[in-house]
Parts: structure tokens; sequence; C-alpha cells
């Protein structure tokens, strides 16, 4: 299964974070989307599971967004929360994959059975920071993430 994950859009979903999306068979947001716009159009697209992060705690349109999700994807136990400062010390032993937003910063991080995802940000940049998202390959045996990034270094 084809998933597409983005996070920190910050109300910016650049073109070519769509066509990197084109073909998934399902969005995650890992939080900071900035306006109810971004998820609408990501749902163009594939279903989307978001949850809200630190900026859109106080915007009535995300109220109702969880701040974490735990997702079976094609068979793979999945938590997603914003901030990997917020991942529980105690994991249900079943889960596979994090992903995590927020830091801007994309990992692909394997920490024994657990594949730990940040798919950076594909919204405004940040500092130096690369503009991306990732795709991930679930299969009922692995896992095979992709980095994506969306502008050249000089844009």
């Amino acid at each position: 299964m084809k998933t597409g994950i983005i996070s920190d859009t910050h109300g910016l979903l650049r073109p070519e974070a769509i066509a990197a999306l084109q073909g998934c068979e399902r969005i995650i947001h890992a939080g900071d989307i900035g306006n109810p716009q971004i998820l609408e159009q990501l749902a163009a697209i594939a279903p989307v599971h978001a949850v809200r992060g630190n900026n859109d705690l106080d915007l009535p349109w995300a109220c109702d967004l969880p701040d974490q999700l735990i997702l079976d994807l094609n068979g793979c136990k999945t938590l997603l929360i914003h901030d990997i400062a917020d991942v529980p010390t105690e994991l249900d032993p079943d889960i596979k994959l994090i992903i995590t937003g927020h830091s801007h910063k994309p990992g692909i991080e394997w920490r024994g059975n657990i594949l730990y995802l940040n798919p950076g940000s594909a919204g405004r940049r940040r500092f130096k920071l690369p503009v991306t998202l990732a795709l991930l390959n679930v299969q009922s045996d692995s896992l095979s993430p992709q980095l994506i990034h969306l502008l050249t270094p000089s844009t």
C-alpha cells in the first residue's frame, strides 16, 4: 500500500506536494496543518488521517482532530502523533511505525523493530531545512520509506 506522509504544511500545500502524493492509497498528515482546505485538497487524492499540531490547537476547525491516532496500515500498527516528545514511554508492543512531525527535520530511523518516520516540513521553508514529505510502501511484512524533496536547494 502506497502511503503519503506529510506534516507541517502551516497553511501551504505546494503543487509539488500534490504531485508527489498522486497514486497514494492513503495520506497521513502529522499536524500543524494550518487550515482545513489542506485536508480537503489531500482528501481529493486519497483518504486522509490527521492529528493536530501545536499550531492547530486554538483553531476552531481543528478542535475535533485528535492529538494522536492509532492506525492500521495494511496490517502495520501505527502511532501518529505530532511531536516525538509526546510519544508514550510505554508503547503497545504491536506498534511497528511511529509517525511524527513538528521538528521540520526529515528523518527515517529504525529503533529495534520500530520505524520512526518524520516526513519533515512540506510547507514554508524553516531556516535552511529541506522541504520534504515521505512516501511509504507498506507490505504485510515490510516497510519501505522514502523522503521526497519538493524543492531544489536553491528555491
